[in-house]
């Protein structure tokens, strides 16, 4: 992958607090991120917050309305209402991370983004060294969720994870965030019952 690639803006934030941010994209943009999907904004202290895809959120307006109560959508109606619609798709992240002076933390950053700074979609090599750090930290950010789905969030994301993972030979990195989500959960049974049969079902891929 050239660095050009790898340095593709997939959307623009439309608002954010330290904990999470939200970006928006084109529809057309929409085959790039993906739930579980570790992305990053830089700062203009070239400091970068990294996040996790939770949520993709596609806005109805007044057009749709009236779109959907027809009995026949022509072609090209849908066609333009999904690739030159002015409301944009709404891409919800978990911050789980920041690098600061090249050091990656998985704290929550000093301070969030701003308004309209670039998301960009991290490629493999990054996703595996900030996943390899620090015992796996970053994982508990997952588990704090509200009102999500938590065990789908993980699966999306440990797959790709793990993808990345053995594409650069550490075939126990999987493993080891497995033994790491154990122990975070270790006083909540019903939680890590959910969780483990999401990871039973990732073994059997």
């Amino acid at each position: 992958m050239s660095e050009r690639q790898k340095n593709i803006p997939i959307g623009k934030l439309l608002r954010a607090e330290n904990s999470n941010f939200v970006a928006g994209c084109r529809v057309r943009e929409l085959d790039t991120p993906a739930l579980g999907a570790l992305v990053k904004v830089r700062l203009e202290d070239h400091s970068e917050i990294y996040g996790l895809i939770t949520n993709i959120l596609i806005n109805d307006d007044s057009l749709v309305r009236q779109l959907v109560s027809g009995v026949s959508i022509p072609t090209e109606y849908t066609a333009d209402n999904r690739y030159n619609r002015n409301l944009p798709v709404e891409i919800h992240v978990l911050t789980v991370g920041y690098t600061q002076n090249g050091q990656i933390s998985h704290r929550l950053p000093p301070r969030p983004p701003l308004s309209l700074d670039e998301m960009h979609l991290c490629h493999a090599e990054e996703l595996a060294r900030f996943t390899s750090l620090n015992n796996q930290a970053y994982l508990r950010h997952i588990l704090r969720l509200p009102d999500q789905p938590i065990e789908e969030i993980l699966a999306a994301h440990l797959r790709r994870a793990r993808a990345a993972h053995e594409s650069t030979g550490n075939t126990g990195w999987y493993e080891q965030a497995c033994q790491k989500l154990i122990t975070l959960l270790r006083d909540d049974y019903l939680r890590l019952t959910a969780v483990l049969d999401v990871l039973t079902d990732l073994e059997h891929e």
